[in-house]
């Protein structure tokens, strides 16, 4: 049952098939046997556990609130949630604890949705490993998986496998590990240069990142207010448009998003691509691509090209140049934290001054305060004109290359969501943060032009580990870009990780508990 799609077991409780309390206390035990992996930062057990029973109430009754009522599922620790601890992984939020909920959070408790947990992230999204928070980094279930150790030990790999766990990329790469290890069954994440796709790339979802303004980000705590998006992760493309289809939609709280309602989305089965027109950036063929992930990336352009479809190569010359804005930004909405309203607060009181520069330096880490001083750096008199606007200039060049490319008739853009496959942990680390932030390539100037896009898996490297490519859609033509994504999902058939041993040890408890046992089918 947890391994099914979130329709699937939407329509398995609306038949009785399984109640909300069943499914809730199953994923309950599942993150309490997968803490290892670190995926959540918070568990509301007593919170969910209530929606439960208000949801079986529901049912009983015949007053289902929708497909979401009593789907357990996972918020990035970025979202605020009314009465439950918001960190954002780091020192300057721990115990901080929201007054309301974040306008997507408040969305999917109204369709009665179970509130699993708040799951772990780079420290205020800062990342694309999740690996600098404060509560650890998170571990990669691939890394567990049959299809990795085996190719593992046919390799002749000889190292302790318990050390040499995989990251799962970042920042969302809490939530991205809550949905692959079936304790819920979508996640939010946030996306703000590929937060949401670049981890979804590395372990095997689906990630979208919906077009900027059709999801309110009231109550997502900003990290680049002109680029954050609430992102979504599933475990096909049919559920990331279904969460989508309840999230979307115009938010008085937040004057980005569009004013015109939003009809659900619903995605036609797409038979027939050849009408279709996929765009190929060549600045994308990039000398850091991984041979297997260019491989695939070629794989999927000539599989639209022999089902008719017309695959031209385009050229987004601009698509590198945004590193400036984000720094900035990201400054400007972090002198918000100085130790006086909320959050940490040092015990210096020789001066304000002193209890500033104090609570700062010990409420942030390394890579937050790197942001800050380079965003400040930018945003300095004497540098404003020279980087800053020079910066929002090339932004809008970047948004113009993308408005002549479709305008040019293509209808979608396939690019890598990352270089490579996932990494080990031991070798991640070992790399700076510049460095890691080349991960980015594929997937800021999408933020940057504010429109949507998914990471859909394709297949498993020779390693058996996940590599999943990108499609780039229009402004606010969301439904397009996905009903493309489902049927570049079906062609290619990615396989479920096989989990087995943990998930016969979950059998085992659920028989005794006298519960249905977890199915992966």
């Amino acid at each position: 049952m947890l391994g099914r799609t979130l329709r699937k077991v939407s329509v398995a409780l609306k038949q009785g098939q399984v109640t909300p309390t069943e499914l809730c206390q199953r994923c309950l035990f599942l993150i309490k046997t997968t803490k290892f992996l670190n995926a959540y930062i918070t568990v509301s057990e007593e919170v969910a556990l209530k929606q439960a029973e208000e949801s079986e109430k529901r049912y009983k009754e015949g007053h289902s609130l929708g497909d979401l009522d009593g789907i357990p599922m996972a918020v990035k620790d970025n979202f605020s949630t009314s009465g439950i601890e918001t960190t954002c992984a780091s020192n300057m939020l721990k115990g901080y604890i929201p007054p309301y909920n974040a306008m997507v959070v408040q969305k999917l408790l109204d369709q009665g949705a179970l509130l699993m947990g708040k799951t772990n992230l780079d420290e205020f999204a800062m990342g694309s490993g999740s690996t600098d928070g404060i509560f650890g980094p998170v571990k990669n279930p691939w890394s567990y998986s049959k299809q990795y150790r085996e190719k593992r030990k046919q390799n002749s790999h000889s190292e302790n496998e318990d050390s040499n766990w995989l990251i799962t990329g970042g920042s969302s790469g809490g939530s991205v590990a809550a949905v692959l290890a079936f304790t819920g069954f979508a996640a939010l994440g946030s996306d703000t240069g590929g937060s949401t796709r670049n981890p979804a790339a590395h372990c095997g979802v689906v990630g979208l990142k919906p077009s900027y303004g059709l999801v309110s980000r009231h109550g997502l705590i900003p990290l680049v207010n002109s680029m954050d998006v609430p992102g979504i992760l599933t475990r096909c493309v049919d559920d990331a448009a279904t969460v989508l289809g309840i999230l979307a939609g115009h938010d008085p709280e937040d004057s980005t998003t569009i004013q015109d309602p939003v009809k659900p989305f619903i995605l036609p089965s797409l038979t027939d691509v050849s009408k279709l027109c996929i765009g190929i950036p060549k600045e994308y063929l990039t000398p850091e691509l991984s041979s297997e992930v260019q491989s695939l990336w070629s794989k999927a352009a000539n599989l639209f090209e022999s089902e008719g479809a017309k695959v031209i190569e385009i050229s987004l010359p601009h698509t590198s140049y945004s590193i400036v804005l984000c720094t900035s930004e990201a400054a400007s909405n972090m002198a918000r934290f100085d130790g006086l309203e909320y959050g940490y607060r040092c015990d210096n009181d020789v001066s304000t001054e002193a209890m500033y520069a104090a609570t700062r330096r010990e409420g942030f880490n390394d890579v937050v305060r790197g942001r800050i001083l380079s965003g400040n750096f930018f945003l300095l008199k004497e540098h404003y004109e020279n980087y800053f606007v020079k910066a929002q200039k090339v932004r809008r060049l970047i948004a113009n290359d993308f408005v002549n490319v479709f305008n040019s008739g293509v209808d979608v853009l396939l690019t890598p969501t990352t270089l490579s496959e996932a990494v080990p942990y031991t070798e991640f680390i070992k790399e700076d943060n510049r460095t890691r932030s080349a991960q980015d390539i594929f997937t800021q100037a999408v933020n940057t032009a504010g429109l949507p896009a998914v990471s859909v898996p394709m297949a498993l490297s020779s390693q058996g580990l996940p590599i999943g490519l990108q499609f780039i859609g229009r402004a606010f033509c969301d439904q397009q870009l996905l009903t493309v994504a489902k049927w570049f999902e079906k062609q290619v058939q990615f396989p479920v990780i096989q989990l087995q041993e943990l998930m016969d040890d979950c059998s085992s408890v659920f028989e005794n508990e006298k519960l249905a046992s977890v199915s992966l089918k």
